[in-house]
């Protein structure tokens, strides 16, 4: 997975950002760094904002001008009987709501010209929109309406890819973000279940399991990950981190130090080496 898919899945701590490629954020302190979960912004309990809703809203806070070129293009949208136009018009309205930084109703345009084009490609950058937004997202009502455009758009893509096993990571972590953390746990364990070798979310479940309280569970998960794949890097690093979390400090140090060893990126190496400074 790329560092820019793990950016955009978001994560319930900052460690997850480190997880997939190893990001600039390595927690500053005992305390940040395995903490609790981040608020799920759109619950369970929670309804979806209707989209006729929000582009009223949306519509109601952009110029005049920009709103009448807008109503020109879902005219068109309306009158196209031919898909390529209607990608095409979808794809405008996509733009136009982008440049006046309504981005929920943008994200929406692009997923319906994706759901179109019906490529994988294009399915996946629409659904990490949603998801991009939904981790910033003061709404809850907007929050739940994104993750659910994400995992229907997500849907298609792993309908055309049914081996992607990214697609199904990104998916389960919109589930995580949205209430619905067993659902994504679930998705996680397919995943493990179809391909054990997949580290990505082998050390998902292990990080989950962490941030629950369940130190021996992600030990264990991870020392058998290791066995297969001893100089991963962001194995060993959860691998500490678990057993930092456990209060076994001495063994985190040790297996901190070891994940360095496979890190290429001097700048973070000097970041874990201030990370093992602020735990001892």
């Amino acid at each position: 997975m790329r560092r820019s898919q793990v950016l955009l899945v978001g994560a319930a701590v900052a460690l997850l950002v480190v997880l997939y490629a190893f990001g600039r954020t390595v927690p500053r302190s005992d305390k940040q760094a395995m903490s609790t979960a981040a608020p799920m912004q759109g619950g369970q309990g929670v309804e979806p904002i209707a989209f006729s809703e929000l582009l009223e809203t949306s519509k109601a806070k952009i110029p005049a001008e920009k709103l009448l070129q807008i109503n020109t293009i879902e005219t068109n949208v309306v009158r196209g009987d031919v898909k390529t136009q209607q990608i095409a018009a979808y794809k405008q309205l996509y733009s136009t709501w982008d440049s006046l930084n309504q981005l929920p109703v943008a994200a929406y345009y692009l997923g319906e010209a994706a759901k179109l084009e019906n490529s994988e490609k294009s399915l996946t950058f629409a659904a990490n929109l949603f998801l991009a937004h939904l981790q910033h997202s003061e709404d809850p009502r907007i929050a739940k309406w994104e993750a659910n455009q994400a995992v229907a758009l997500f849907d298609q893509a792993i309908k055309l890819n049914p081996s992607n096993d990214t697609l199904k990571i990104s998916q389960a972590m919109v589930y995580m973000n949205t209430g619905e953390p067993m659902t994504g746990v679930a998705k996680l364990r397919e995943v493990v279940a179809a391909n054990p070798d997949n580290i990505d979310a082998q050390v998902t479940l292990a990080n989950l399991a962490i941030t629950s309280g369940q130190y021996d569970k992600a030990i264990e998960r991870l020392e058998g990950v290791l066995k297969k794949h001893p100089d991963n890097a962001k194995v060993l690093f959860v691998l500490a981190e678990s057993y930092r979390s456990k209060g076994d400090k001495q063994k985190a140090v040790e297996l901190f130090e070891k994940s360095k060893q496979f890190m290429k990126d001097p700048e973070l190496k000097k970041e874990v080496d201030s990370y093992i400074k602020s735990i001892q």
